[in-house]
């Protein structure tokens, strides 16, 4: 059997207020040409199918027709929800779907697999959803459980038991932070609580195949154990992180082989770091001007409307930030010792200038203009 692991699609989201619904649309598109050219019998999606638990109509119209052209593709599908999703409105989506299309958001339903055969028998697939403990704890009263750890490994237990009972190769869906896996900074939901709440890969153990979601770029925790990732770029901390899906083997005595298909990028996601003169006019930066880009000039001295500078050159800049390459610092007195110590007001905005930018006081030109407004404004008070 060929399964396609993929996860955390993140329907909605914005990328710094832009929307993603278009190339999140081609990338998907791109995904399912894949299911067709491999063959593909079962696709699964590990959770964040949304990116919130309120999406507007036109996620619902992405979704249903993403799903859609899977099933059309000649693949089952079997959707989880994650900590991003609304299992109400998630769940709804199952009695509108045509057969071969499975969403598992009940939380009751962990244990009972969807069951598909090929030539070597059958595979049974569990559904995991997204377990938050306050939520589900009563789920399976009185047995108690305070972290999500604890929660996803007594979801395994009945997970184990079935198989037990029923036989054949197994595959595991699920939305966790799994032990020893690398976060993106400032990306994922923090679903932890001090470090209770990352699951074990023990708990994972007796499954064929576990597809994981939730964190956004892949990562391989054992030939078993795998991260799928995000099929689009949401965060500038993933720049340069492939985007794709594994593609998964079963045999008859269970995993076979996995491999990597890359989906394309619609637009690159790079961090630029220049002085902002070389980043408007130097020719190593050519190729990324039709990149999403965060720039960081490292000019000495904070630059006059750079944003708008910048976004000439780079249409989609979307981050300006000021990091000087060289921080000023100065020993000794402070800066309400500075400030007692000038002698007259041109020094004391000069000082002032110098402070708020990074050791740059007042250019000759500016401090013309100072020296004009100083003496204008001691004028008129002596006038009055």
């Amino acid at each position: 059997m060929r399964i396609l692991h993929t996860s955390d699609w993140h329907i909605g989201r914005t990328f710094h207020g832009h929307s993603t619904l278009d190339a999140l649309r081609g990338v998907l598109e791109a995904l399912v040409v894949q299911v067709g050219e491999n063959d593909v019998d079962v696709v699964v999606i590990a959770g964040d199918v949304f990116d919130s638990a309120t999406p507007a109509a036109g996620c619902y119209t992405l979704l249903s027709d993403a799903l859609g052209a899977l099933r059309d593709a000649g693949a089952r599908v079997i959707v989880t929800s994650g900590n991003h999703d609304s299992t109400a409105r998630l769940g709804f989506q199952s009695r509108l779907l045509r057969e071969g299309i499975h969403v598992l958001t009940d939380p009751q339903g962990v244990g009972t697999p969807i069951t598909i055969a090929d030539d070597h028998g059958e595979v049974q697939f569990y559904g995991i959803p997204y377990l938050e403990p306050a939520i589900v704890r009563h789920v399976w009263a009185p047995i108690d459980l305070r972290s999500q750890a604890q929660t996803m490994a007594h979801a395994m237990s009945l997970v184990r038991a079935d198989l037990a009972a029923r036989g054949g190769r197994s595959v595991a869906i699920a939305h966790c932070f799994a032990a020893g896996v690398e976060p993106t900074p400032h990306l994922e939901r923090d679903i932890q609580q001090g470090g209770l709440d990352v699951v074990p890969l023990s708990v994972f153990e007796g499954m064929d195949y576990m597809a994981l979601g939730h964190i956004h770029g892949r990562q391989r925790l054992s030939d078993a154990v795998r991260y799928a990732g995000a099929p689009l770029h949401y965060n500038f901390g993933e720049g340069g992180k492939p985007r794709g899906s594994w593609l998964v083997d079963l045999d008859a005595d269970g995993l076979a082989r996995v491999e990597w298909l890359d989906l394309p990028v619609p637009r690159a996601v790079v961090t630029l770091r220049a002085t902002l003169d070389e980043l408007l006019h130097d020719s190593r930066f050519a190729s990324f001007e039709d990149a999403w880009v965060f720039a960081r000039y490292t000019d000495t001295a904070a630059q006059p409307d750079p944003m708008r500078r910048l976004q000439a050159r780079f249409p989609h800049c979307a981050i300006v930030a000021h990091s000087p390459a060289v921080l000023h610092t100065r020993e000794g007195a402070t800066y309400a010792d500075r400030v007692r110590e000038a002698h007259d007001d041109v020094q004391l905005i000069d000082g002032f200038l110098a402070h708020v930018r990074n050791g740059v006081g007042a250019t000759v030109a500016e401090r013309d203009l100072i020296r004009t407004i100083v003496d204008e404004s001691v004028a008129t008070a002596v006038v009055v």
